[in-house]
């Protein structure tokens, strides 16, 4: 094939700007933890046929994770936030707006779903999914890119297993989900662990570090980790959690 230079197109002329722009405006850093979603996972193999009947949308994984970082951020407000170092202020919002990168013929776009906080699982899989069918069907609406406070974004969709997000400025943090894998891990109390082979993922969180520190986005990863582990999100949608581990 002979070397061809052609034209970018609008949409990935702005997507490269505002990749630059935050990454030459912010202070970027990303946290990762490991999390066992052994029993999520169960859960869709068990009665994943059955919850879409019932709800009309799928058991995603990434919805329960989504609920699970939205909830954290009504107890994490730092990631929900702006900051305007000029003016020398930050600012909280009380609705979650929750971008999802939805990834379109056209490029890398994050409309946001509007007061994510009032949406439970089966909502926000409904919605996430609702979303990226209008952004892959050129149905968008200025609105549903404006407005948004934290983002998600599936890099684990296409197989990636860890990833450092660009921030989706001005906001201050944003969760990229890796792939699920079966992996073996040591299970148990120290001493008397066993190695079973469990369903895992990395979540990584890239975060403004003017305005939050590493250990506020420790903090926020475990409070998700322990909302994705402890089976909470689960009982709320009536489904069984395997065996203690």
């Amino acid at each position: 094939m002979s070397e061809q230079t052609s034209r970018l197109s609008r949409i990935r002329s702005i997507i490269a700007q505002r990749m630059h722009d935050s990454l030459a405006t912010t202070a970027q850093l990303t946290s990762v933890v490991e999390v066992d979603v052994t029993d999520i996972m169960d859960a869709r193999r068990a009665r994943g046929a059955e919850f879409k009947a019932e709800h009309g949308v799928s058991l995603s994984p990434f919805a329960v994770i989504a609920r699970a970082a939205v909830l954290a951020l009504a107890e994490h407000p730092l990631l929900n936030a702006r900051i305007d170092v000029e003016e020398g202020t930050m600012t909280q919002f009380p609705e979650v707006n929750l971008g999802v990168a939805v990834d379109t013929e056209a490029g890398l776009l994050v409309p946001n779903i509007k007061s994510a906080q009032e949406l439970d699982v089966v909502g926000l899989a409904g919605a996430i999914a609702g979303t990226a069918e209008k952004a892959r069907g050129r149905g968008l609406r200025p609105a549903d890119l404006e407005g948004g406070t934290f983002t998600l974004t599936n890099t684990g969709s296409r197989g990636s297993i860890l990833d450092t997000p660009i921030l989706n400025a001005p906001e201050v943090g944003i969760l990229a989900t890796g792939a699920v894998e079966r992996r073996p891990i040591a299970v148990g109390e120290v001493g008397s662990e066993t190695v079973q082979v469990r369903d895992c993922a990395y979540l990584c969180l890239t975060y403004d570090h003017r305005l939050v520190d590493g250990a506020d986005a420790a903090r926020y990863l475990g409070t998700v980790k322990d909302l994705l582990e402890s089976g909470r999100l689960l009982a709320e949608l009536g489904l069984t959690v395997s065996a203690a581990r």
